[in-house]
């Protein structure tokens, strides 16, 4: 290796040669988990990070991403998340990479795979049962996450519905903390100031995490409260920022950087006929409108910054696209058949992007930030901005 500048510092047109690269390391550590896999993917100077968006029970999909990566080999060194993606992050960031998978299933508790299926009078009344496990969340909470305060009744000036401690309890249990703080893989929580609306990103490598930290990301008002951290009130980071790109766009580092980004609410969906697809309808355009103008910010800014044009970025977007049995008030479904489910789409789109790196159908190392939609397994679109 050349202990020389990478390419594209050198000149934006010049194209990639990895055997030039200076392998800066990203972030200062090596990476967690086995490297024999990746490295037949992804070449060893690559970086690679994890974004994860909110969507609290959709969160799912992005359990199942990561086991198509863990089973490839392929660890990510920074991950960013925010409310239901800060958790995975902090789930699979506090842990070590053999650990990983099963804490992840023991906060989700998907639904054991059925070797024969699921019979047809289930799928006909799919909608019902949904709206059923939604509604029964929404009485009773959901065990190891959050609680009902009963405030709904009892209480008109209290500032949310539910208790959020119990998550406290369920990260203390699944998240090594010390591993999360000290370990080789970089993690990010995204939040919002209450009381400013200032942007924060909580970053273990200034930060001495807590669970505090994680709930502060998930505490979408008013149905979870604020999270006081040093005497400030913090909620929920997808507020501003549910798909946090900005941490890892705004610091790309020397050499190529591969970064995956796990969306949970589609900007495109089935037509919405009803008050229930209507209200489904709304919230997936406030987060997923949210997160396409950040991306047109990032790509106007890597046109124009030349430190940024410089870079080597290739940002793959991956979206819990197939939402066609989902219902109104999904993000409250935590029953084990739709996290399965939902596990299972997240895994096949995974390994539809491991195969994409294997068979060389994603180039890294290109200058610039280069985007590579992916809305489903069977469809990709790519951009690129020089």
């Amino acid at each position: 290796m050349s202990a020389g500048p990478w390419p594209c510092r050198l000149s934006p047109s010049h194209e990639a040669d990895p055997s030039n690269a200076d392998p800066m390391p990203f972030p200062s550590d090596p990476p967690s988990g086995p490297r024999t896999a990746m490295t037949s993917l992804i070449p060893s100077h690559t970086r690679v990070a994890l974004v994860l968006a909110g969507g609290n029970a959709l969160g799912a999909y992005q359990a199942g991403v990561y086991e198509a990566l863990h089973d490839a080999g392929i660890a990510p060194e920074w991950i960013v998340g925010t409310s239901v993606g800060a958790v995975n992050a902090a789930i699979i960031a506090g842990n070590a990479s053999a650990d990983r998978l099963a804490r992840l299933r023991d906060i989700w508790r998907p639904e054991a795979v059925d070797t024969f299926g699921t019979p047809w009078w289930d799928i006909s009344f799919d909608g019902w049962r949904r709206t059923g496990e939604v509604m029964a969340t929404m009485i009773g909470g959901r065990q190891g996450v959050f609680a009902p305060l009963g405030t709904a009744l009892a209480d008109r000036d209290a500032p949310a519905l539910y208790d959020t401690m119990p998550l406290a309890r369920t990260l203390a249990r699944l998240v090594d903390f010390d591993r999360l703080n000290e370990g080789p893989v970089r993690y990010t929580a995204q939040a919002m100031a209450l009381d400013t609306g200032a942007e924060v990103a909580f970053d273990s490598r200034n930060v001495r995490m807590t669970p505090d930290h994680i709930r502060a990301s998930c505490a979408m008002p008013p149905a979870f409260p604020p999270v006081a951290i040093e005497g400030e009130r913090f909620v929920d980071g997808g507020l501003s920022a549910n798909l946090p790109l900005d941490p890892v766009l705004s610091q790309p580092g020397e050499g190529p950087l591969l970064c995956i980004s796990v969306d949970l609410l589609p900007l495109a969906g089935a037509p919405a006929l009803t008050i229930g697809g209507m209200i489904a309808r709304a919230q997936d355009l406030l987060f997923a409108a949210q997160s396409r103008r950040t991306l047109a910010r990032w790509q106007a800014q890597y046109a124009v910054d030349p430190d940024l044009a410089a870079a080597s970025v290739t940002l793959f977007q991956l979206h819990y696209a197939d939402q066609q049995a989902e219902v109104a008030g999904k993000a409250l479904d935590f029953s084990p058949r739709s996290v399965r489910a939902r596990w299972d789409a997240g895994l096949r789109d995974g390994r539809a992007l491991v195969a994409r790196l294997a068979d060389g159908g994603i180039a890294l190392g290109a200058c610039g930030l280069r985007l590579i939609t992916r809305a489903d397994a069977s469809a990709a679109t790519v951009g690129d901005v020089p």
